[in-house]
């Protein structure tokens, strides 16, 4: 029963928000689990693919839609009719996002880098974009650990070379120079 609970994707909303990508998960998921024909006119499902349809569309339905549609007990009627009510969204949507996507411009570029290589992709676009973050993201931490002109941190090998230089010569054995090795005993 746990699972019945759980949603494979949001559900739909009376509000008509984000119908688009609905259906399509809607028909993704359905194909997955064989019954993508149930949602099809005049298809020649089984009584009990349309009933597994029937329940996971319903299930991916918002409370109010499923009161609205209490009397439809068949996939490919709900489907017809969450299209007619929902597609004319493709109209007004689709068409403004086209739109957007062409009068995309790069502000706060000064050389223009990003609209110079003509990127026809959403999704080539966005990861470029995400690589420049990244990199600058980088090169902000760099700074903030050592800005610039501030005195650099002295090589961990040059140092040590430096107090071995300065002991040599001093006399071998135990005691003498080297003040890592005296004899608590003498003092």
């Amino acid at each position: 029963m746990t699972n019945l609970a759980k949603l494979d994707f949001i559900a739909l909303d009376i509000a008509r928000k984000k119908y688009m990508s609905w259906a399509l998960d809607v028909e993704i998921h359905l194909d997955a689990k064989g019954l993508g024909d149930t949602i099809k006119e005049g298809n020649s499902a089984s009584a009990q693919d349309k009933a597994k349809a029937m329940i996971f569309l319903r299930h991916h339905l918002d409370e109010n839609l499923k009161i609205e549609y209490l009397t439809v007990k068949d996939p490919s009627i709900l489907w017809k009719n969450m299209k007619e009510r929902y597609d004319h969204l493709k109209l007004v949507i689709l068409p403004k996002a086209r739109y957007d996507w062409i009068k995309l411009r790069f502000q706060n570029f000064k050389s223009q880098q990003y609209q110079e290589k003509g990127f026809t992709k959403y999704s080539d676009l966005i990861s470029c974009l995400l690589v420049a973050k990244q990199n600058n993201e980088l090169l902000i931490k760099n700074h903030e650990s050592q800005p610039i002109g501030s005195t650099s941190f002295p090589e961990v090998n040059a140092t040590r070379a430096q107090n071995v230089n300065n002991f040599r010569g001093l006399g071998r054995g135990r005691g003498r120079g080297r003040p890592w090795s005296w004899n608590i005993y003498s003092i």
